[in-house]
């Protein structure tokens, strides 16, 4: 008898494509090693954008969808993306029923192609998870959901999407989040423990290698003649708290910032620099693929992670697996991650704070092989198995059933 093979459809607006290869990367992350721990796991991706119809840089970020193919594919996986309209201002209410519509067309054009869904792996829970409840219960398939982070952390704080995510928990087959402190507040949201699973994100190994104190030296020098260089990694944005590295800079004289990473506020950040008279000391790297970002990472004495809001911070992970320590505001899922001192020191989130977490790091930092060695524990290989578990546990009840 041939081994049965499991159709999953994953939906999220977060997912890489032809135009920006690091949006939601993490999602595609857990997708691949799934599939490559599991090979009897099928998928396919359904990643919805809003529609806009100019490419002009002048339009900025939204810009970029329009230039996105209907469908591609990225490293054997097939992708499709179907577009949902946006409109402003009440946009925030109405987008999950207008990216329902999308996704709905798109998996019956899927469907009439002859390929069959046992179940939809979805991500985040507002407006993606709220769509997919409704389209699953329309075609009738079970369908997970995992909480990433603002989508629990934030967004319920409006009474509306709240109540939607609160019913997308009673519809799902299973939930899940990144961290626990995720799962803590999706049961006082009203989930259900005993199906509400926590599923950290791993870290590539392969991508992310070390570099031991003489190499990583050498490769600083390369890159700045100041003592120390300090890293800064993600969306630019206020969220992420890259204001609070650069002010923290001005009590740091031997430091070197680099922030890696595009987003809406660069124009504000770079006017920040040049008013603290710190242009000499702040670079600006743009948006890195990781081949590239793996050799800053290598280079750096320290990550720093000022985010008012993580769910679990992949690139915490990326920059230990690299033999980098960390500072990292102690919120939410990130004292799950930075839980050693080989990983690094959690902080306050204000310049103060901090300041004395750079300096306390930078004068007795651990050994760049004990911070691999910490990052080591973080595999792909326990998430992947549990997924496939809950996957074919759903599945396998849907069939005891029928």
């Amino acid at each position: 008898m041939q081994p049965r093979s499991i159709n999953i459809l994953t939906v999220s607006s977060l997912y890489p494509n032809n135009r920006d290869f690091k949006h939601g990367i993490f999602v595609e992350t857990r997708l691949r090693n799934l599939l490559d721990a599991h090979p009897d796991v099928k998928a396919i991706v359904v990643a919805p954008i809003p529609w806009f119809p100019f490419k002009h840089k002048c339009f900025g970020e939204y810009a970029k969808f329009a230039g996105v193919n209907y469908q591609e594919e990225r490293h054997g996986i097939r992708i499709f993306h179907p577009r949902y309209l946006v409109i402003p201002k009440i946009g925030m209410l109405i987008t999950p029923f207008l990216m329902a519509m999308s996704i709905k067309k798109c998996i019956k054009k899927i469907q009439s192609q002859g390929e069959s869904i046992d179940l939809i792996d979805g991500h985040y829970f507002y407006p993606d998870g709220v769509a997919i409840a409704k389209v699953a219960e329309t075609l009738k398939i079970p369908f997970t959901c995992t909480a990433r982070g603002t989508d629990i952390n934030l967004i319920p704080q409006q009474s509306k999407p709240r109540r939607l995510i609160q019913d997308v928990f009673k519809k799902a087959s299973h939930l899940m989040a990144v961290c626990k402190a995720l799962k803590v507040e999706m049961i006082k949201l009203g989930a259900e423990e005993a199906k509400t699973s926590v599923l950290r994100n791993g870290v590539d190994l392969e991508s992310f290698s070390p570099s031991e104190e003489t190499t990583q030296q050498t490769l600083k020098s390369s890159l700045t003649q100041s003592k120390a260089l300090i890293l800064s990694v993600g969306w630019l944005i206020e969220r992420k708290g890259h204001y609070l590295v650069i002010e923290a800079l001005k009590h740091l004289p031997d430091c070197h910032l680099m922030i890696a990473g595009d987003g809406p506020d660069r124009q504000k950040l770079e006017q920040q620099v040049k008013q603290l008279n710190l242009t000499d000391r702040v670079t600006f790297l743009g948006a890195l693929p990781h081949s590239k970002l793996s050799q800053y990472y290598q280079a750096a004495d320290a990550l720093v992670l000022a985010s008012s809001r993580e769910g679990w911070a992949n690139v915490l992970l990326e920059s230990m697996a690299s033999g980098t320590p960390v500072v990292a505001a102690n919120i939410w899922g990130t004292p799950e991650v930075v839980a050693s001192p080989e990983a690094g020191v959690l902080v306050d989130r204000n310049v103060a704070s901090i300041t004395q977490g750079i300096k306390d790091l930078l004068a007795n930092p651990p050994s760049r092989l004990k911070t691999r060695l910490y990052a080591e524990q973080f595999s792909w290989q326990q998430t992947s198995d549990k997924q496939y578990q809950i996957f074919n546990t759903i599945i396998d009840g849907i069939e005891h059933d029928r």
